[in-house]
């Protein structure tokens, strides 16, 4: 299939800016154009040759795009959807960076109708806590996965177009409905999230916090870097995909309820054991990913 020539970006970020770079690295004469609510970062994105142009309005945008990528909070994939619907021709293909899809594809599906065909839901498994067009990354997506969630709606050309796209940024693109993609995210990614957030957020609270960030130490940073990460995009995924997260974390307060137990009645063979289980699961899970 032929190469996307145009590629619009609806958030040039850390997500956005880093497909954009991967994919001008191997297409150099790929157009991208950026649209986003923070001139200043779009300014800095044309900077850094993420992006060629910043859109003045959607229908420049959309005029002769093959494809457009919303890589902003997903709370804002109405309005951005509800933007495009006017000025969507119909060979363009539009597809997400989200951290949810059910909610993703009913959104497309209610705003764009009969198009909502075109639209092909997807999300990349990688980041870091930085974000804006600095923090974008040329090699970001190398080896890592990338999940697609395409309907019945879609067309196969549609879902190649995208897979391919994904491909060309050294990415691993696997299939799955969106009920099955929020349901495991809910609980190896958003959950954690979760955790840490709420962890650094009582340890600031409390009166005595300086002296605890203060002998706070590698232990603390490496279970706590994710609650760096950019807050409004992590509401929105947590309010989105609240429904899983809820049951995820009632999960986890049994698994709390369970230690707290142990503690009490100074189980320390059954504090041992869970550890042990534990520990190899983890171990097992970083040397199979050569981590």
């Amino acid at each position: 299939m032929p190469p996307v020539k145009k590629l619009v970006i609806f958030g040039v970020g850390l997500i956005g800016g880093s497909v954009a770079l991967a994919l001008k690295k191997q297409t150099p004469a790929l157009l991208c154009v950026g649209v986003g609510r923070n001139r200043e970062n779009l300014d800095q994105a044309i900077k850094l040759g993420i992006i060629d142009t910043i859109a003045n309005n959607t229908t420049e945008a959309l005029s002769d795009a093959d494809m457009v990528l919303i890589a902003a909070p997903v709370a804002q994939t109405r309005s951005i959807l509800q933007q495009i619907k006017p000025h969507l021709q119909q060979d363009t293909i539009i597809t997400d960076a989200g951290s949810t899809k059910a909610d993703v594809l009913a959104i497309a599906h209610e705003v764009l109708g009969d198009q909502a065909h075109q639209f092909v839901g997807g999300h990349p498994i990688a980041g870091a806590e930085k974000s804006g067009a600095v923090a974008a990354m040329v090699d970001l997506y190398v080896g890592k996965n990338v999940v697609l969630t395409p309907t019945t709606q879609n067309n196969t050309t549609a879902v190649n177009n995208v897979r391919q796209l994904w491909q060309d940024c050294g990415a691993k693109v696997i299939e799955m409905s969106a009920q099955h993609h929020d349901s495991i995210f809910a609980t190896v990614s958003h959950l954690p999230h979760l955790l840490a957030f709420a962890l650094v957020n009582d340890i600031a609270a409390r009166d005595n916090a300086d002296e605890l960030f203060q002998f706070a130490a590698s232990g603390f940073r490496d279970f706590t870097r994710i609650a760096g990460s950019h807050p409004e995009m992590w509401r929105d995924i947590s309010l989105a995909n609240r429904n899983a997260l809820l049951t995820e974390v009632s999960q986890f307060q049994m698994a709390l309820a369970n230690i707290e137990h142990l503690l009490k009645d100074e189980d320390g063979n059954g504090l041992q054991d869970l550890f042990e289980r534990a520990s190899l699961a983890r171990n097992q899970w970083a040397k199979e990913r050569n981590l």
